[in-house]
This record gives C-alpha cells, sequence and structure tokens, in this order.
C-alpha cells in the first residue's frame, strides 16, 4: 500500500521566496505543498477551507515577520484551531527572541532561510512525525534559556501526564487510550512539552523526564 504524500502549505509575505519553497517541495518524492498564504489571517482562511475539504495540510511553513498576523500569532491560532497540523517557522531571523516566541506559541521547529533544502526537509519530516527541529544556529542558545529557566514547573498536568507516558515507552495512540484523548492531541501535548522544554525528540524528552524524577527508571 502507498504511503500518501506529507502535505505543506507555506506562509510567507515575500512572493518570490513563497514561490521558490513551493517549487522545492514539488521535487520531493513524498512531499507536496497544497497551498500558500501571504500572511497568518490568509493561512487560517486557507486551513479553513481545507479543513471543510477534508485535506488539512500535515505541516505549515510560516515566516515570522509578516504584516498584519505575524508568525508567532499565526502559531497560536492554529495550534488552538488545527491541532493536527504542525507548525515550523521559516525565517531569516536568528535572534533567540523570536525563536522563543514561535516555540512556546507551539512551533514544531525553527529553520533559517539560509539552512540547506536538506534541513528544511528534515524540519519537515521531523513535524509531521511528532518531533521538532531546530536550526543549530539557535539551538544551543534556546535549549540553554528554555530549559534553565522553565523545566517540568512550566508543563501543564496533561502534557506532564504525557511526558510520563512518553517516558515508559508508550505510543500515542497508547497514551490516547490512557488518557481518553485523540491522537492529535496527544501530539498536540508533546509539541507543547518539546517547545517549553527546548527538547528536539521524544527520546530526550524522555531522558528529561527520568532526570527530572517525573518517571523511575523501574517503572518505563
Amino acid at each position: 500500500m502507498t504511503t500518501p504524500p506529507l502535505t505543506v502549505i507555506v506562509v510567507d509575505d515575500h512572493v518570490v521566496v513563497r514561490r521558490g519553497i513551493v517549487a522545492f517541495l514539488e521535487i520531493l518524492p513524498d512531499i507536496t505543498a497544497v497551498g500558500e498564504a501571504g500572511n497568518g489571517a490568509e493561512a487560517l482562511e486557507l486551513l479553513e477551507r481545507l479543513a471543510r475539504e477534508g485535506t488539512l495540510p500535515d505541516v505549515a511553513l510560516i515566516d515570522i515577520m509578516m504584516p498584519g498576523m505575524d508568525g508567532a500569532q499565526a502559531v497560536t491560532q492554529l495550534r488552538s484551531r488545527f491541532p493536527s497540523v504542525r507548525a515550523v517557522i521559516l525565517t531569516g531571523y536568528t535572534e533567540i527572541e523570536y525563536a522563543h516566541s514561535a516555540l512556546a506559541a507551539g512551533a514544531a521547529g525553527y529553520v533559517l532561510k539560509d539552512a540547506s533544502p536538506d534541513q528544511v526537509e528534515q524540519a519537515i519530516r521531523h513535524a509531521a512525525r511528532g518531533d521538532m527541529y531546530l536550526d543549530p544556529s539557535v539551538a544551543g542558545g534556546l535549549t540553554a534559556r528554555m530549559v534553565s529557566g522553565t523545566g517540568l514547573a512550566a508543563l501543564t498536568e496533561q502534557e506532564r501526564n504525557v511526558l510520563a507516558l512518553v517516558a515508559r515507552g508508550l505510543s500515542n495512540r497508547e497514551i490516547g487510550t490512557r488518557l481518553s484523548i485523540s491522537e492529535s492531541t496527544v501530539r498536540s501535548h508533546m509539541s507543547g512539552v518539546l517547545a517549553k522544554l527546548g527538547l528536539t525528540s521524544r527520546t530526550q524528552a524522555a531522558l528529561f523526564a527520568v532526570r527530572e524524577g517525573l518517571v523511575r527508571l523501574n517503572e518505563r
């Protein structure tokens, strides 16, 4: 059985940049662009239309600085209204403040526009499977800031519940069954965990949970 391609929308106020990203995605065999928008408000309108058609994308690539509704604001709205869609920021801004605001809003990745095509592709794939991707140029400073300043105290009770079950090796489906929530909600909570802790994968999150005493090794 053929696996359906990953679907992506591209949100950027610069038409040339936006079309270039779409063109790049179209050469990948199993990733396809299904729409584009010029700012956050247009992106939400696009997602509403795709939702009505039953074709919500897996990932939204979003610029951070746009007129009207910017990237962080768009991610906040997107994560609230379309939790199954993963948001990845694709921007030229290297400042930690921008990355922090985007990830705090619920973005699953932060990639710079001068990144290699492979890095952009990796970010999309990481986000689609529920992990996070941080551009190496911002990852170190961002992780140091977020972990040192927050830790488990920054997580909601449900995020801690999800993290504990991830650390015990349960799949998203098993976690959803255990907590009586959908798989997409589990992914949304896990995205929040990764963003708040400055981590990039379920493995890192599981190790963090053990290190912080949320789960003991013999409970895994």
